[in-house]
């Protein structure tokens, strides 16, 4: 198959910019809502997008094999469940510049991944591009002077929770990219992560006062239901259906970019210098890994 087209990249970052989104919105949420109650309302408005669009396209819905039913499933508990839970928790204890940070562990995570169980070849241009994105990380985790808040270290412990919970879904969502349309995918992953938070969120909602939510949370949960999930998911499977796994884990370098700059932007958090130059290096690691002629065997 031919090089995968720089379109398919721009897919997989702008989804990663928009995860990225998520942690900042993330934090804004967890303020107002519960966090099963919150995630359950996303993959609501999610499930009441995608199935009329899916519907529509194909008519039906569509049969799936067991095998594809089990790595959808498998998918929904590591990256829609376990990545939530552990993503919004761990933004109790820590901030959103801070998680953005952590989260920058994905490019090494997925790399490794790929390379040890989808037996992807690590090239060249691939391995520098996962060392100048941990190279990035440590740079910028240098700010952790500010880490000494009474529950950082349990903040951190959850965050990497999400990220091995990431790792796992980018990693899976390659062995079905090929075999079922994006829309298709998304619109089970939101309908499995629905079923998933229904029952806590249901416990949750008994004993919540809805009359404390203002529009503008509403407009949170909006957000991370069309955005966040139905317009990420597609961009993400229609990127992945072309490019590896381990690529795509790279790619996932934007997801701290994306959150270090809104949380200053729409946060306040403090942006420093080291930040910057991290960043820097994330975006080199990009570049390579964009450029990796290996992608090729795809």
């Amino acid at each position: 198959m031919k090089h995968p087209s720089i379109l398919a990249y721009t897919k997989i970052a702008l989804a990663m910019a928009i995860v990225g989104s998520s942690v900042v919105v993330g934090k804004l949420i967890i303020s107002s809502f519960p966090v099963f109650l919150a995630s359950a309302l996303r993959f609501m408005v999610a499930s009441m997008i995608l199935i009329p669009l899916l519907l529509r396209q194909e008519k039906q819905f569509p049969i799936i094999g067991f095998q594809d039913l089990l790595v959808l499933f498998l998918q929904a508990l590591t990256g829609i469940f376990l990545f939530n839970v552990f993503l919004l928790y761990g933004l109790k204890y820590t901030n959103a510049m801070e998680a953005g940070i952590i989260t920058s562990t994905l490019p090494a995570a997925i790399g490794l991944v790929s390379v040890i169980f989808l037996k992807e070849r690590l090239s060249i241009k691939k391995g520098l591009g996962i060392l100048f994105a941990v190279f990035g990380i440590l740079l910028m985790n240098l700010i952790g002077g500010e880490h000494g808040d009474r529950n950082a270290f349990l903040g951190t412990l959850l965050i990497l929770g999400a990220v091995f919970g990431e790792t796992l879904f980018i990693t899976l969502g390659k062995l079905v990219a090929n075999r079922l349309t994006p829309l298709t995918i998304s619109t089970m992953m939101s309908i499995f992560g629905l079923l998933m938070f229904l029952p806590f969120a249901v416990y949750e909602a008994k004993n919540f006062d809805f009359a404390t939510v203002g529009i503008g949370d509403w407009i949170y949960i909006l957000y991370f239901g069309i955005v966040v999930t139905v317009l990420a998911f597609l961009l993400m499977y229609q990127g992945l259906a072309k490019v590896p796994a381990s690529s795509a884990g790279v790619l996932t370098s934007v997801v701290p970019l994306s959150s270090v700059i809104l949380s200053f932007l729409m946060l306040k958090e403090e942006f420093l210098f080291t930040h910057l130059l991290g960043m820097v290096l994330v975006l080199l690691a990009i570049f390579f890994i964009s450029t990796d002629s290996s992608d090729k065997s795809v």
